[in-house]
């Protein structure tokens, strides 16, 4: 996974036994000589599939895509690591760098053309809840500004501090809107939604007339009570989406079902029920007239335009390719099955023991115990299985290395300490005292 300037641009890279991506980023670039790469590791084991940090090395000029080829290689050669292994690729942004159009992914099919090159399932989902409708990306806007005024110096933040305290609300600060992080929209919709009386108070009081005006349209508090709803529904999804150890058919499963919600509330909708969304049936509930027809267009648009974003960014959503099916219950009926795989398939179906264990173990365990005995059905779903589908591991040894390499410690080389940071594998404390001399006094 590579990070460049404020955008996000991330690269998994998939083994046969052993998957890995990397990171590197500019925005640490002022107080680091380098700019490190970030390696992770997917493999499977005998009980089976595990996550584990591989290693950090520097990039020490340009960022390119034959400059990542070549650091990658290197340690591939000097750990006697065929590409033959790599399953795919995961890219996340920066399409000309490392996406569809990636001179990266070129080099990589040239090492394997059997590589499979996708996209960050939590990153398409970030980019298909953009869409807005005009009255909606407004009042979105005036939020941010509502915000930033509010946080916009400190005395602005303290004497919002004493008011809130005042006013005995639940909180006493607004949150900022960063558009690089994923939670960061819904969060702070919904702490202005919570202090909606308290920010009102506090233009009030500052003179702010263009601010408060917005604020005071009869209809703003419900427009806001909408989107703090539908941001809190696409910050599950996404928190969803996030995790170690996931996979490809999990994560899909969560994606499939948000968009069956989509289609519920756009039903729901559009027979003037808005009961699927807490804040904005509250504010319904309170107005004698019910909602505004031209609120309720803009809200049946977006939840369209929402579920066509995604069907766009995730093709194919609802309807589960057969291989699929076969990996996740190759016990259940009507499942196709290629002719090689046949008899394979008919003597695991009929395997009561093995049925057992299927009931009592998780997907990657299961298929990696009956790897020796079903050999091309179990290859095949671990070669599924084995592949990232998200980015996560990449944040989170990222925010690690911001800790770590401050100004103060720009030289520092960062990869053992990392190492520590990240690695799941317990260290083997006795073989490394037994390889050192015991330091004896004079």
């Amino acid at each position: 996974m590579i990070w460049l300037r404020a955008s996000r641009t991330k690269l998994f890279r998939r083994f046969k036994g052993h998957s890995f991506f990397f990171d590197s980023t500019r925005r640490i670039d002022r107080c680091c000589q380098s700019v490190p790469a970030l390696v992770f590791v997917r493999y499977t084991t005998e009980k089976g599939i595990a996550e584990e940090f591989l290693f950090c090395k520097p990039l020490q000029t340009t960022t390119k895509a034959q400059d990542v080829m070549g650091l990658i290689n290197d340690f591939f050669e000097g750990s006697n690591i065929s590409w033959e292994s790599l399953v795919g690729v995961c890219t996340d942004g920066a399409p000309a760098r490392l996406g569809s159009r990636s001179v990266f992914v070129t080099l990589v099919k040239q090492k394997n053309p059997a590589v499979e090159s996708t996209h960050c399932l939590i990153h398409k989902e970030v980019l298909a809840s953009r869409t807005l409708p005009k009255n909606f990306k407004q009042h979105l806007e005036t939020v941010i500004n509502d915000v930033n005024f509010t946080k916009g110096s400190a005395l602005s933040t303290r004497l919002f501090r004493r008011l809130c305290e005042g006013m005995g609300a639940d909180h006493e600060s607004l949150l900022f809107h960063t558009q690089v992080r994923w939670l960061s929209k819904g969060n702070m919709l919904q702490r202005v939604l919570e202090l909606f009386d308290e920010v009102v108070a506090f233009l009030r009081a500052q003179e702010n007339v263009v601010l408060l005006e917005a604020l005071e349209d009869e209809f703003f508090r419900v427009r806001l009570s909408y989107l703090s709803d539908i941001f809190s529904a696409l910050n599950e999804l996404n928190r969803k989406l996030q995790g170690k150890g996931t996979n490809i058919l999990f994560q899909s499963d969560k994606i499939r079902a948000f968009v069956a919600k989509l289609e519920l509330w756009k039903k729901r909708a559009g027979s003037g029920s808005f009961s699927s969304f807490l804040a904005l049936n509250e504010c319904v509930e309170d107005m004698e007239d019910g909602l505004p027809d031209p609120i309720a267009e803009d809200i049946k648009q977006h939840l369209e335009g929402l579920e066509e974003e995604f069907k766009y960014y995730f093709p194919g959503i609802k309807n589960e390719s057969n291989e699929n099916k076969l990996i996740r219950d190759p016990f259940q009926r009507n499942v196709d099955v290629p002719d090689a795989w046949q008899e394979e398939f008919l003597d695991l179906k009929n395997d009561s023991p093995a049925k057992d264990a299927f009931q009592n173990m998780e997907l990657e365990e299961f298929w990696t115990q009956v790897r020796g005995t079903y050999p091309l059905l179990a290859t095949n779903a671990l070669r599924i299985l084995v592949q990232f589908s998200s980015t996560y591991l990449c944040e989170t040894g990222f925010s690690a290395l911001v800790h770590l390499k401050t100004k103060a410690r720009n030289k520092l080389e960062v990869e053992a300490d990392l190492r520590c940071a990240l690695s799941i594998t317990p260290p083997d404390i006795e073989g490394l005292v037994i390889g050192k001399q015991c330091q004896k006094s004079h």
